[in-house]
Parts: structure tokens; C-alpha cells; sequence
């Protein structure tokens, strides 16, 4: 048998004749536990920093729009290198699975250069023209650089995991993203304050961004053992990393929207942020978003672990021609979703004052986040459906459905809304545009899913 056509039976049966329910649920099970534990890093990064000054935690804030578009391009590169990968298994297609992996790699490598050149020169204005505060404009300039500077380490993580989930090895993701995660956690009190009587040095804000680069670049170096003695079903070679179009399209189709959807997610913030500052000039409002999207973090993001496994399961049998083993996946997927955002809207319903408790802030920031987790919550059931079934325009190559989606959400309908509530002078009412942009997101995605479902499921059956 060729190179070409060698396909292992054991990730073919996994893949393609497990029952979908199970199947789902082993792939992406590691997939949501990691993302937990992201999530986790996520919420003690800022609790730390905030306990070390408040205007550190308003930083982190301003800081998260450029941290949305470096995770936008290492999400979206990897997304399409899952997509083609799986598909190529699918099709029993090695050399054109390989290449996959391999022009991955290339592009990566283009986009770390361009985040390096950015945390060089482009920190320290992207946080002038957003605040007056130089405290603020000190620590998020700081922040920022360190992180785009080491961007390598998240860009090889993310890729290596997708390599992996792409060929059903989902519990690898499991330890690499949850060892990054933990060593994140452990180093940022130590990075922080420092221990004097072990000679590390107390550096603040500097010492959070350097607790996350050290936890992504060891998270990278599992996630390349890992791909080169347990993933068969992938082989690397010189060869394979050399640009090929064949190879650099179909990621760019699926990738590019993927990374434009998350960029209009950070013009988005970005723009939300200035509104906020506008109407509270004591940033507590824009303390209260930031600290809201690390808190909503617990339950999108194992959503989009769940999201991961769906895009592999569907690009794989899409590829095998098996509607059936599709759509079985998607209507599982849509239900777990669900129940995970019931959860996170009960939790944020009932136990706000417990969640934003956690945070040294002042009393105005405990009334203000009140009013803000129990009203954006409210979108959480409707995000639920557009998040589960988006990963049918992904994993079918119809990428540009997300961002159609993403665009009509947060720059047609929750920012138009945002500044027209905001004429009210009341903060409060401006996170209403939030359940208002995701009922309008909803019916968009269903429109879009109903056309894929008629051009590309429907002829298959």
C-alpha cells in the first residue's frame, strides 16, 4: 500500500464507527477539562493581580483585545489545519494530511513574526490612545509586549493540540493544556510578589505576563513530544513544511474567518471599552467587563472544547461521506451546550456577589458587575445553539458563515445597540445589548445552517 493511502484502523474505527454519542463525548471530555482548566488560569491571573493594584486588573482589561487576535490567529490557523487534516484521514489521504500539518507550521511561523514586531513597537501607543492613566498605560504596555514577544510558545501549543485532536488523540490536549495551565497558576503568585529569601525578585504585572508565556512554551514542548512518538497518523518532514497551495488555501478558507471573527470580536471590546470610559471615568465599568469575560470563560470555553471535537468528528465523516454520523453529531453537541449554558446562567443568576467577591475591588464594582453577570447572562441559552452549530460551517469548509455570524453580532447589532442604550447615561443599560445581539446572532445562524444542511448534508443521504 502507498504512503499516500496508509490510514491506521485504529483511529478509522474511532473516528468513524464509534457510537457519536460516546464518541463525542471521549474527544471532547479532555478537550472541555483543559479548557476548565484555562479558564481557571484565567480567573487566578486577574484575582492575583488585582489583589496586587486595581489599576493592574483595568490594564489586563484593556489589554484583552490584543490578546483576543493573537489567540484569533493561533485558533484560526489551527482550526483550518484541523479541518483539512481531518478530512484528509477521512479520505485515507497521508500525503495530503501531512501537508497539512506541515504548511500549518509555515504559517505559524509567518504570524509569530508579525505578533513580535507589534509587542516591539506597538504596545506602548495601543495603550496611550486608550487611557490617560499612566499606571494603566505602564502595566498593560508591559503586559502586552511580553506576551506578543513570546508569542512562539502559544502559536506551536495550540497548532501541536490541533494536530492532535485532528486525529482523535484528544486526551494529549488534556495534558498539555492543563500542565500550561497549572504551571501558569503556581508561577504567577511566585512571578508577582516574588520570594526574597530565594532571590526572585518581586515584578508585578511583568511577572503575571512571564507566568503565562513560561506555562504556554511548556504546554508547546509536550504538544511536539507528543506529535512525534504518539500521532502516527501525522508525519512531519521538511518536505511537508514547504508552502503549498494545495495545502495553504483550503486552511486560509476556513482559518481566515475564523481569525476575522475573533478580530471583530476584539474591534468589538476595544470599542465597548471606550464606550465604558466614556460613561465612567473611573474605569470601574471597564473593570467590570474584563472581569465578566474571565468569569463567562468557565462556560464558553468548554464550549469550545466541545466545539473542537464536533469540527474533527463532522470534517472526518464529511470526508468519509457519512450524513447520518453529521447530523447525529451536531444534535449531541447542540443539547450538551445547552445544558452547559443553563448552568452558567443559573450560576450567574443566583451567586453573582460570590463570583465578583473573589476580586479586591471597591463596593461600586460589586453593584456595577451585579447588574452586569445577571443581565449579559441572559444570552447564554441562545449563544449555546450558535456556538454548537458553527461548527458545521468550520468542519465543512464554509468558514465565512462564522464570520458572517460573528459580524452581524458584535459589530451590526451589539455595538449599534450598545451606543444607543448608552445615550441614556446608564451603564446598566448598555449590557443589554448583549442578549439582544445574540437572539439576532441566532436566527442568522439558523438561516446559514439550513443552507449548508440543503447543499452539502441533504445530497449525501
Amino acid at each position: 500500500m502507498s504512503n499516500e493511502k496508509h490510514t491506521p484502523d485504529l483511529r478509522e474505527n474511532k473516528m468513524g464507527t464509534t457510537p457519536i454519542g460516546k464518541l463525542l463525548f471521549t474527544m471532547a471530555l479532555p478537550m472541555i477539562i483543559a479548557m476548565l482548566v484555562q479558564a481557571l488560569y484565567n480567573v487566578v491571573d486577574s484575582l492575583f493581580v488585582s489583589w496586587y493594584s486595581p489599576k493592574a486588573v483595568t490594564a489586563l482589561s484593556l489589554a484583552f483585545p490584543i490578546q483576543n487576535i493573537l489567540i484569533g490567529f493561533t485558533t484560526g490557523i489551527g482550526v483550518g489545519v484541523n479541518s483539512l487534516l481531518s478530512k484528509s484521514l477521512g479520505e485515507n489521504n497521508q500525503k495530503a494530511a501531512n501537508r497539512a500539518a506541515g504548511n500549518g507550521i509555515f504559517l505559524v511561523l509567518i504570524a509569530t513574526v508579525l505578533f513580535m514586531l507589534f509587542g516591539i513597537f506597538g504596545s506602548r501607543p495601543f495603550f496611550a490612545i486608550q487611557s490617560d492613566n499612566s499606571e494603566t498605560v505602564e502595566y498593560g504596555s508591559v503586559y502586552i509586549s511580553i506576551c506578543c514577544i513570546s508569542s512562539l510558545g502559544i502559536f506551536v501549543e495550540v497548532l501541536g493540540e490541533r494536530l492532535l485532536q485532528s486525529s482523535g488523540r484528544t486526551f494529549y490536549t488534556l495534558i498539555t493544556q492543563g500542565t500550561g495551565a497549572v504551571v501558569n497558576i503556581i508561577l504567577d503568585p511566585v512571578l508577582i510578589w516574588g520570594i526574597p529569601a530565594l532571590g526572585i525578585p518581586s515584578m508585578g504585572v511583568a511577572g503575571a505576563a512571564l507566568a503565562t508565556v513560561i506555562g504556554q512554551w511548556i504546554a508547546a514542548i509536550l504538544a511536539i513530544i507528543f506529535n512525534l512518538k504518539r500521532n502516527p497518523d501525522v508525519q512531519f518532514s521538511m518536505t511537508a513544511i514547504k508552502p503549498h497551495k494545495k495545502a495553504i488555501i483550503p486552511i486560509l478558507t476556513v482559518g481566515i474567518p475564523s481569525i476575522i471573527m475573533v478580530g471583530i470580536g476584539s474591534i468589538m471590546n476595544f470599542s465597548l471599552n471606550q464606550l465604558l470610559l466614556s460613561l465612567d471615568p473611573t474605569e470601574t465599568a471597564t473593570d467590570v467587563f474584563g472581569i465578566y469575560f474571565k468569569l463567562q470563560s468557565f462556560f464558553f470555553m468548554p464550549l469550545f472544547g466541545l466545539n473542537n471535537a464536533t469540527i474533527s468528528i463532522v470534517a472526518y465523516n464529511y470526508g468519509a461521506r457519512n450524513p447520518k454520523r453529521i447530523t447525529g453529531t451536531l444534535l449531541r453537541a447542540c443539547i450538551s451546550a445547552l445544558c452547559v449554558m443553563v448552568l452558567g446562567l443559573l450560576i450567574f443568576q443566583f451567586f453573582p456577589d460570590q463570583l465578583l467577591g473573589i476580586f479586591n475591588l471597591s463596593d461600586d464594582f460589586l453593584v456595577k458587575g451585579r447588574n452586569a453577570l445577571r443581565i449579559i447572562s441572559l444570552c447564554f441559552p441562545s449563544a449555546a445553539f450558535g456556538i454548537a452549530l458553527s461548527a458545521s460551517f468550520q468542519a465543512l469548509g464554509n468558514g465565512i458563515y462564522s464570520t458572517i455570524v460573528s459580524l452581524c453580532r458584535q459589530m451590526l447589532v451589539l455595538l449599534p445597540s450598545a451606543y444607543l442604550l448608552s445615550l441614556t447615561g446608564e451603564v446598566n443599560n448598555v449590557w443589554w445589548a448583549f442578549p439582544i445581539a445574540e437572539c439576532v446572532s441566532l436566527m442568522v445562524t439558523a438561516l446559514l445552517f439550513a443552507n449548508i444542511y440543503r447543499k452539502k448534508i441533504k445530497p449525501m443521504m
